[in-house]
């Protein structure tokens, strides 16, 4: 049995070629799965549950279909940290903390979507401390879709302009934060998304820190087993 790590897949209506990878994934991917974990940013943008777009809700109903077979856990990223107890429920995804513990085989990992540890992005930080106020959120839901529709807009192309003229450094995780939190949370084994930089990382203090890829140009999977993990890129099939 093997238990699957996925993020950044950034679903929108306009990478369709995204969405049929995905579904292929579910339909074809999750033999002996013990779960399914969603870090984060499983779609580009969301402003709300009650504007959730056609393409999201015929995904909620292919994860519901899934999270029949096996447990579909979810942490909000930095796209989708809207996305409520309707949708997921719908989808059939349980909603898990921005920083949650679990023992993986035995090995005590921590698992977040990542933007957190960016720490050195010192704007989107502030931005990350006010989206995180209940208040703020509240105030947020009750705007018109229409209003709610053109701030994450905004939001979307400003940070595609700002991410464009950050350097490398900034835009990866501080290690003074990994570090700090593997002490935190007293785990030997860190998994999260968000840097878009697949990879595994043997630290000098003998803990171990994986990065789930993006799902723009090609899928990107971690699986854990009892026997070892492995970090794997599925090419996209040819759309139909």
């Amino acid at each position: 049995m093997r238990t699957l790590f996925i993020g950044d897949l950034h679903l929108s209506a306009d990478r369709l070629d995204i969405t049929q990878a995905f579904t292929h994934f579910l339909d074809t991917q999750l033999d002996n799965a013990d779960a399914l974990y969603i870090l984060g940013d499983l779609f580009e943008v969301w402003v709300g549950d009650d504007i959730a777009l056609p393409f999201a809700l015929e995904l909620a109903k292919k994860l519901k279909q899934v999270s029949q077979k096996l447990p579909v856990y979810f942490i909000h990223g930095n796209r989708d940290f809207m996305l409520g107890k309707q949708f997921a429920h719908a989808a059939g995804m349980q909603i898990l903390p921005e920083v949650t513990c679990l023992n993986l085989y035995g090995v005590e990992t921590v698992i977040l979507h990542g933007d957190s540890l960016c720490t050195l992005d010192k704007a989107y930080q502030r931005f990350r401390k006010l989206r995180s106020f209940a208040l703020a959120r509240w105030l947020y839901g009750c705007l018109s879709r229409k209003t709610r529709q053109g701030i994450a807009n905004k939001i979307r192309n400003k940070s595609k302009s700002s991410n464009q003229q950050k350097s490398y450094t900034i835009m990866d995780v501080e290690p003074n934060a990994v570090e700090a939190l593997f002490a935190q949370t007293h785990t030997q084994q860190m998994i999260h998304g968000h840097t878009h930089r697949p990879a595994i990382h043997q630290l000098d203090n003998g803990c171990r820190r994986i990065v789930v890829g993006d799902w723009y140009e090609q899928g990107s999977v971690l699986s854990v087993s009892a026997e070892g993990i492995n970090l794997e890129s599925l090419p996209f099939e040819p759309t139909t």
